[in-house]
């Protein structure tokens, strides 16, 4: 470790424990993170965390309140992203996987690089709204990664893979979903019901696929997983936020 993060780790082992953050040094310590055979790909498990592929949207009480929340407002968000869409499409961008780039997945993003995309709130404000109020504001958000409306062109196909890691999960709103598209997560394959969210973690192999007639758009939103302690999640933050640094990632 580095020392910027053994005082941070340090710092939080004072406020919260001694023991508070032990399943992070467990995850980094080679050799003990135990897996399910469909989580190989993913580069960090946190011990300890349910293997659970597919979960209960309103099945995590820290969660439900974002769920209903999105589901509650999603008429006014789907007409904001389909106006978006048609009058501000500069704003929506190829998406850039960890793994790849694809021109036919576009994304608009609300959340990035740790912060509000405060450019998205003119464009998809109900959506932005409801993403500060209850996941940012809250700190259900998990900064580490983002939230987007995730466009599927037609024909367009998701490899399978897995994502980085475990201790967070995603969370999709079925903002616009035409026939034909679908999404498979540890080998159960699920479509999505328009209004409603999926939740799932995407440790776990995982892929979706449009074989409609028109794009498919879901939103996007990376939670902490509700299995982890607020200790663990500010240790999880030094630590990705330091390797990013160290890899030359910002």
């Amino acid at each position: 470790m580095t020392p910027e993060m053994e005082n941070a780790f340090a710092a939080i082992r004072s406020e919260y424990g001694s023991d508070s953050i032990v399943r992070v040094q467990e995850m980094m310590e080679s050799g003990k993170q135990q897996r399910h055979p469909l989580q190989k790909g993913a580069k960090w498990v946190l011990p300890g965390i349910s293997q659970q592929p597919w979960h209960d949207p309103y099945g995590h009480p820290e969660l439900a309140p974002v769920v209903h929340a999105f589901e509650e407002n999603h008429t006014a968000i789907k007409k904001e992203l389909e106006d978006a869409w048609a009058e501000r499409r500069a704003a929506f961008s190829d998406y850039e996987h960890y793994l790849s780039r694809q021109s036919d997945w576009q994304a608009l993003y609300l959340f990035r690089a740790g912060g509000l995309v405060s450019e998205s709130a003119a464009a998809v404000p109900t959506a932005f709204d409801v993403l500060k109020g209850e996941a940012v504001d809250t700190g259900k958000l998990c900064p580490l990664l983002e939230c987007h409306f995730s466009t599927l062109l037609p024909g367009a196909a998701i490899a399978p893979h897995c994502d980085l890691w475990n201790f967070s999960i995603n969370l999709h709103l079925a903002v616009d979903i035409p026939e034909d598209c679908g999404i498979t997560v540890a080998g159960e394959t699920r479509s999505w019901e328009e209004g409603k969210c999926l939740l799932f973690d995407y440790s776990f192999e995982h892929e979706a696929w449009n074989r409609g007639t028109r794009p498919r758009t879901c939103l996007l939103v990376d939670l902490w997983h509700p299995e982890t302690t607020v200790a663990e999640r500010k240790a999880l933050v030094v630590l990705i936020t330091e390797i990013r640094k160290l890899m030359g990632e910002g």
